[in-house]
């Protein structure tokens, strides 16, 4: 028996016979699985490097748990992860450690302070570069590690 296959056939006749694979959403969201790290983030006039002295904010997405977590460069958080498609919602609360980073706290606010206002997302450079988008303006970008 033979799967994935869609024939179209009328009066005992077939028509077409095609390969059924996985559409385009679906493989847009297992893009996102794995770990990121952010390289670009849209607002404050601070060079990227000084906003995370403790090193670059990551992003960890579990599709098998529909969970979302990672490091905000000082602090690590958590939650749950609602994606549908290309649009993606991080409006629901987040856990977040409260580790005390003085020189660091800017960015930490930033990225956190960002992360609501994101509606959708792209995978592009063949899976290598996560751009978030906030209506029509990429706001933050991430690669793979």
């Amino acid at each position: 028996m033979i799967k994935n296959v869609l024939t179209l056939v009328f009066l005992g006749v077939v028509l077409i016979s095609c390969n059924a694979s996985k559409t385009q959403k679906e493989d847009s969201v297992s893009k996102l699985e794995g770990t990121w790290e952010l390289n670009y983030i849209t607002g404050p006039r601070i060079a990227f490097e000084g906003l995370y002295p403790h090193g670059k904010p990551t992003i960890n997405f579990d599709l098998k748990e529909n969970r979302v977590s990672g490091s905000n460069s000082c602090n690590n958080y958590t939650g749950s992860l609602n994606v549908t498609g290309n649009k993606i919602d991080f409006t629901q609360p987040m856990a977040v450690t409260k580790r005390m980073c003085m020189d660091g706290q800017q960015g930490e606010q930033v990225y956190m302070s960002t992360l609501p206002k994101i509606t959708s997302y792209d995978v592009t450079d063949n899976g290598k570069t996560l751009n978030f988008i906030s209506g029509d303006i990429a706001m933050m970008r991430f690669t793979k590690k």
